[in-house]
């Protein structure tokens, strides 16, 4: 008999006994997720034009509600424990076996970041206006525990309310035209009723972190600036050859070009990126929602339009052409470029780089990042073990040996080189940078329902406004 029940009937019969909201989200399997997993774009209330998929949504566009974005806010960006960091912190059975301090921090997000950097404050923007989500190094870090505690509990709502932060009380966009909207996203990207997450990282905790390692005696590396006739960076005084620490022996695979360093630091960023996406997507699965991630990587667009504070560098000065810069100027060959340096909010400073303005020069911002690790009873490393996974945090952080000095040395005199050079820090983008958006929304079925077969979206989505919005 229920064989010759029509679907709908079907699914109101399951729904009689089935958990409702954050009861179904909690027992939502993985399995179902990862098989679900797909972009479906068509919201209520869009338009497509062109081809054989032409289609107007007759149904107005409806927001997400406040425990639909909670939901995916944790995916992208909860804080949800502690790291373990079964690291060698010291050298053991022999020289190069140490470097556990490569470590940021030990606090853990839902999505892996190399180092626990945490580079990515995630935005997000929807018909009421823009939130920047904190990242762990934003709060108190006596706040944390607090945080991973709601996160434990499923209180996703009121930790939604303590990550955010609002910086506009309108929508923001950038130009709905390429470059910087890509014509296949114009009719769907960052429209009414759709809630947009914006990722964006911030690169200069990760270089120096990354530097104070790769400059250090466990590595010793040396880097070279293949835009400058791949003289050495900065780092020419501390070479081996001439009684320094880092190995510029050619054959030794330690000399490699900055363009080299700064790509590995944007890919390993670009990783924490691909899991957050992730995470966002197999939850618009799990809520039943539709989503999908696209293309946001023109290098300054989306970082004017949230407010980000800019400085303008003359494309010669970028490509660290030097004495050139005069000459492309008289050809009429050179151009102005904006870069982002910082946001800021009624005179506070809600994400700064280290890195100047916010710092006199290199020299000072270096040091300002190893007080966030190292500052006693503050730092990361050292705040007496309140952010850690270990029985006795305090004993292990106490362990943790500080840089070397040459070590520190050498990394404020590549920064300084990079900066002077190129006129920011990393030299390729500036400290900020931007590569996809995740866009979740309310699927308009009608379209589905007119192209496509009926396992193109599941039950959850079909179950969608039962689970979520009978008791919202």
């Amino acid at each position: 008999m229920l064989d010759a029940l029509s679907r709908n009937t079907k699914r109101e019969i399951e729904l009689q006994v089935a958990p409702t909201g954050f009861e179904h989200l909690a027992r939502y399997p993985l399995l179902d997720a990862l098989l679900n997993r797909r972009s479906r774009r068509f919201a209520k209330g869009l338009e497509l034009k062109g081809g054989p998929l032409a289609y107007a949504s007759t149904r107005e566009p409806e927001p997400l509600t406040i425990e639909e974005e909670a939901a995916l806010a944790f995916a992208a960006a909860g804080i949800n424990g502690f790291a373990l960091a079964e690291l060698p912190f010291q050298n053991g059975d022999g020289p190069e076996s140490g470097g556990g301090n490569k470590m940021l921090q030990f606090v853990g997000r839902t999505a892996a970041s190399a180092d626990g950097l945490h580079s990515y404050a995630v935005f997000v923007i929807n018909d009421d206006g823009v939130w920047l989500l904190k990242r762990p190094q934003d709060f108190e870090r006596k706040q944390l525990a607090e945080l991973v505690q709601a996160a434990r509990e499923f209180r996703l709502v009121e930790l939604y309310k303590k990550m955010r932060i609002q910086i506009s009380n309108t929508r923001v966009d950038v130009p709905r035209q390429v470059p910087y909207t890509q014509a296949f996203n114009k009719w769907d990207a960052n429209q009414k009723g759709t809630t947009y997450f914006l990722p964006v990282a911030e690169l200069s905790a990760g270089y120096i972190n990354g530097l104070l390692y790769m400059l250090g005696e466990d590595f010793g590396g040396f880097p070279v600036d293949d835009h400058r006739a791949c003289l050495p960076a900065g780092i020419g005084k501390f070479r081996q050859s001439r009684g320094g620490h880092l190995r510029d022996e050619l054959k030794g695979g330690r000399v490699g070009p900055v363009s080299y360093i700064e790509s590995w630091l944007f890919e390993l960023c670009a990783v924490e990126l691909g899991g957050i996406a992730q995470n966002l997507q197999l939850m618009t699965q799990a809520l039943g929602l539709g989503g999908f991630p696209h293309f946001v990587a023109h290098p300054y667009s989306w970082l004017q339009a949230l407010g980000f504070r800019m400085e303008t560098l003359s494309a010669t000065r970028l490509a660290g052409l030097g004495f050139l810069q005069s000459i492309a100027r008289t050809l009429r060959q050179d151009f102005d470029v904006p870069s982002a340096v910082g946001l800021e909010r009624d005179g506070e400073i809600l994400i700064k780089p280290f890195a100047p303005p916010y710092y006199k020069n290199m020299r000072e911002a270096v040091y300002a990042f190893l007080e966030f690790k190292y500052a006693d009873g503050t730092g990361s490393l050292r705040d007496g073990g309140k952010t850690t996974a270990w029985r006795d945090g305090a004993a292990v952080q106490n362990k943790i040996p500080h840089y070397s000095a040459q070590a520190v040395e050498a990394t404020i005199a590549y920064c300084e080189y990079i900066y002077k050079h190129y006129g920011r820090f990393p030299a390729a983008s500036g400290p900020f940078r931007t590569l996809i958006a995740f866009q979740a929304h309310h699927l308009d079925l009608d379209f589905y329902n007119e192209f496509y077969r009926s396992d193109a979206l599941s039950e959850t989505q079909y179950q969608h406004t039962a689970l979520w919005h009978s008791h919202a």
